[in-house]
C-alpha cells in the first residue's frame, strides 16, 4: 500500500472534483463550508502525494500522468462554480481565463516534451505561483459563507487571483523560453507500427 499511497491520494483528489461542485448547490452557508474543506483537502494532498512519492521513492509513471489533470480538474472546476454563481464576472474573467489558458498550454507542452524523453521540474516560482492561486480560491470560495461579517475577504480573493495570473504569465513565459529548443528541433521519431501523438489522442 505504501508505495501507491501517492496514487491513491491523486486518484482521491479527481474523486473529490464532483463533490466540491456538488457543495456549491447545497444553501448557504453549509455548502461553500463543504466545498471549501474539500477544496483544501484536495489542495493538501496534492502537497502531500509529491512528498511521500519522492521520499518512498515511489514516484511512477501512473502518478506523473494524474497528478496535473487532478491539479487542473480541480482548478477548473473550482473557475468554473465561482463564475457561474458570479463571484468571478467582469474583468475578473481576464485573470481566470489566463489561468485555464496557461494550465492548457502547459499541458500540452508537458504532452510533447514526454514524448520526446524530456523531463521538465516544477521551478520554485512556479510552486509559489501555485500557493497563491490556492490561496486566491480558498478565500473567493469561502467568502459567502461569512458575508457581512468579513465582507473585504472576496476582494482580498480577487486581487490574490490577479496576482496568481501574473504569476501564471510570467511563469509560463519562463516554461516556454527554457524549453523551445526542445520545441523548435527536429520531430521526435516513432517506432514503425506505433501511434503518433496526434492518433493517440
Amino acid at each position: 500500500m505504501g508505495d501507491h499511497l501517492p496514487n491513491f491520494l491523486t486518484l482521491a483528489r479527481i474523486a473529490l472534483v464532483p463533490l466540491f461542485v456538488m457543495a456549491f448547490f447545497l444553501p448557504l452557508p453549509t455548502g461553500r463550508w463543504i466545498a471549501l474543506v474539500l477544496f483544501l483537502i484536495a489542495a493538501i494532498t496534492d502537497y502531500a502525494d509529491g512528498i511521500i512519492a519522492r521520499a518512498r521513492n515511489a514516484e511512477s509513471r501512473l502518478g506523473q500522468m494524474l497528478d496535473p489533470i487532478a491539479d487542473k480538474l480541480l482548478v477548473a472546476a473550482a473557475l468554473m462554480m465561482l463564475v457561474y454563481n458570479s463571484e468571478i464576472k467582469g474583468l475578473v474573467l481576464v485573470p481566470a481565463l489566463v489561468i485555464l489558458a496557461r494550465e492548457i498550454l502547459v499541458s500540452g507542452m508537458r504532452e510533447f516534451l514526454a514524448s520526446i524523453a524530456v523531463h521538465v521540474p516544477v521551478s520554485g516560482i512556479a510552486k509559489f505561483k501555485t500557493t497563491v492561486q490556492v490561496i486566491a480560491l480558498s478565500v473567493l470560495i469561502g467568502a459567502p459563507a461569512v458575508e457581512g461579517q468579513f465582507g473585504y475577504l472576496s476582494l482580498l480573493g480577487i486581487i490574490a487571483l490577479w496576482l496568481a495570473a501574473l504569476l501564471t504569465l510570467y511563469t509560463g513565459y519562463v516554461y516556454v523560453q527554457a524549453n523551445l529548443a526542445h520545441m523548435s528541433g527536429p520531430e521526435p521519431k516513432v517506432p514503425p507500427g506505433a501511434a503518433t501523438p496526434e492518433r493517440a489522442s
